[in-house]
């Protein structure tokens, strides 16, 4: 099953596709069969989730040509990042391959959804980096989750661009500046439930595309830490609730570690395919300048 959310005339609504036949069924949160918003939905459990889809597939088709796309999970809880999850990408970044996943964290102001602009802060630096990347979304929440139970937690995956200023992401050893910029990550277009894949989403093929060239390629299956080790690790310390997001880091290709250096710019448009799961697109656009502050307007002095 797919799903994924939209805005038609400034109305939110969802819409899901589980037939084959590539037409998406589902409607806006104006029409009286409208079974509630689709975050909803997935904090209420699988059961809940399935049979909301089923009223959908009772709506009319969705036209994703006359819709806007919205990020698929509308306010996750958290957004959990893993860094250095490729061999390829921690040699060619000059790191030594930890034994311990790196985590970080991404903030949702940062995310913007397929064929939204990411946007390019260029009056503060022009380092704005692509990284391709699996996301895995928490449908299940738990503490102290084991191994064997870790994939049963996943609702879905998708596809993600952890957009990263790096001057301000190499300014201190903690990244959460450089990865949190305003409107620099990409998620979308829709999320496909975890049955519908291999388990774990291995053996899936990830690329990255720049204005249509290739600048990465890798397969899920060359990942250091899995989904489920994932899993694992975070619950150890941290409550996973449903709607959650695992981005599970990025292969070799960066355009950091290239020479000469290969940033986005402007009028640049990125692309973030995984196979079987769909593609991820986003145009880059110049930030706007930050308003200018005016000065308290002049007032007259009094005496009592």
């Amino acid at each position: 099953m797919k799903l994924l959310r939209f805005e038609r005339a400034g109305l939110e609504g969802w819409a899901v596709q589980d037939d084959g036949s590539g037409l998406w069924h589902g409607t806006t949160s104006d029409a009286a069969a409208y079974p509630g918003a689709l975050d909803a939905a997935i904090r209420a459990g699988r059961q809940v989730l399935d049979a909301v889809a089923a009223v959908m597939r009772a709506q009319p088709t969705v036209d994703l040509a006359q819709v806007r796309l919205l990020a698929p999970v509308a306010e996750p809880r958290k957004i959990i990042c893993v860094g250095l999850n490729y061999r390829d990408h921690t040699e060619e970044s000059g790191f030594e391959q930890p034994a311990y996943p790196t985590l970080f964290s991404r903030f949702n102001t940062s995310v913007v959804p397929h064929d939204a602009p990411l946007e390019h802060a260029g009056d503060l630096s022009d380092t704005l980096d692509f990284e391709g990347e699996l996301v895995a979304v928490i449908g299940t929440g738990g503490s102290r989750i084991r191994h064997e139970d870790a994939l049963s937690h996943v609702l879905a995956y998708s596809v993600f661009n952890d957009g990263s200023m790096r001057e301000y992401q190499f300014k201190t050893p903690q990244w959460t500046m450089g990865k949190n910029f305003d409107r620099t990550g990409g998620f979308g277009p829709w999320l496909v439930t975890a049955d519908e894949l291999p388990p774990g989403a291995r053996g899936l093929r990830l690329q990255t595309r720049l204005n249509g060239q290739v600048v990465q390629s890798a397969n899920t299956d060359d990942m250091v830490f899995d989904v489920a080790s994932l899993i694992v690790t975070i619950s150890e310390a941290i409550t996973l609730e449903p709607g959650d997001l695992i981005v599970a880091g990025t292969p070799a290709g960066i355009g950091h570690a290239r020479e000469p250096r290969l940033y986005m710019h402007p009028g640049d448009v990125c692309e973030v395919e995984i196979e079987r799961i769909g593609l991820l697109r986003n145009r880059i656009v110049s930030r706007q300048p930050a308003p200018t502050a005016h000065p308290p307007a002049h007032q007259e002095e009094t005496t009592a």
